[in-house]
């Protein structure tokens, strides 16, 4: 009778934490130096991808690591991967499609673990949003205490103006026009700002427009640049292009952004009317609360709310065009 004997290499490392993982790059992000070890090139091209030739935030922000591992195991995928499904507990917050490829952060040690299968490798655009990007960001701002945003944010002058709406508000479109305008860029739909000083910051690397934005594109040159952009479809099943930002074409913003507006991109078009209309503190206060329903669970929104309440809160509505709506967005950042 044969008996079964465990691989001796299994019992030494059954967890893999001494695979090697000799492959490094380092880069500034969201205020804190990011260091990513990977086993694997392809991995290592997918965070190039995400976060090479961006303006460093130098925020104070403490050292961090990230560690992008490639296994072999996992079945291929003859669909869309499944979407990653957030859990937490123990101090540790993770996103998991399946077995075998899953991020997990580890805030009180700066280290988070994205393991990836070959398989998934195939759908690189779902590698880089769901799980390096959700490593990056989380790590990120909860190491620093900023509170995450869903709004995007340009700038002039140092001085920044987030733009809030729910999809399909058009925030895109603003944004591609308001750099059309001379704005700086700093993030399409992320934003990271911290409570007590309200410096916000972001990755200021793509821009995602969908194809009917082109109806508002003027200028030959800009419309050739997105028409050649990649195409990434997302889990609606909307496709947009997805347009780098980088490359010396576009103004993206230098150091981290100092806020002074709100400005809530609503889709009812204004008519005959102006396009800004102030909001009193207390519809700031309520619309920020609805918009944010993350960050509003988060340690700090109350410091945030409260500081917020000396900005200045705006409803932008439609114009005929969307380079109007990017021209009173520059005009308040310029008064």
């Amino acid at each position: 009778m044969s008996t079964w004997r465990p691989d001796p290499r299994q019992i030494a490392d059954p967890f893999a934490e001494q695979a090697s993982l000799p492959l490094r790059h380092r880069f500034t992000l969201l205020g804190a130096d990011v260091e990513f070890c990977s086993n694997s090139a392809e991995l290592l091209a997918l965070a190039d991808e995400a976060y090479a030739g961006l303006p460093a935030h130098a925020m104070g922000g403490p050292a961090l690591q990230v560690e992008l591992r490639l296994v072999q195991e996992g079945a291929e995928f003859s669909r869309e991967p499944p979407s990653a499904r957030m859990l937490g507990g123990a101090g540790l917050l993770g996103a998991a499609m399946d077995a075998n490829n899953l991020a997990l952060v580890n805030t009180a040690a700066g280290r988070a673990v994205v393991q990836v299968s070959r398989a998934l490798l195939a759908w690189p655009y779902h590698v880089r949003y769901e799980l390096i990007e959700f490593a990056v960001f989380t790590l990120a701002c909860r190491t620093q205490g900023q509170l995450a945003l869903h709004a995007g944010c340009v700038g002039l002058g140092g001085i920044g103006a987030l733009l809030i709406g729910e999809s399909g508000a058009g925030k895109s479109t603003l944004t591609l026009h308001a750099l059309g305008e001379g704005l700086d860029f700093l993030t399409e739909d992320a934003s990271f700002v911290d409570p007590l000083t309200l410096r916000a910051t972001g990755i200021a690397n793509f821009l995602h427009l969908r194809q009917d934005a082109l109806r508002w594109v003027d200028d030959a040159a800009q419309r050739q640049r997105i028409q050649a952009a990649p195409v990434i479809r997302r889990r609606s099943g909307v496709e947009k292009y997805e347009l780098n930002l980088r490359g010396g074409w576009a103004s993206l913003a230098a150091e981290p952004l100092r806020l002074a507006h709100l400005v809530f991109a609503a889709p009812e078009p204004a008519g005959d009317g102006e396009l800004l209309r102030r909001l009193d503190a207390d519809e700031l206060f309520h619309r920020l609360q609805q918009s944010q329903p993350y960050a509003a669970g988060q340690p700090g929104w109350a410091v945030f709310a409260q500081r917020c309440a000396r900005l200045h809160g705006w409803e932008l509505r439609r114009g005929s065009h969307p380079r109007g709506g990017a021209l009173a967005v520059k005009g308040l950042l310029m008064a």
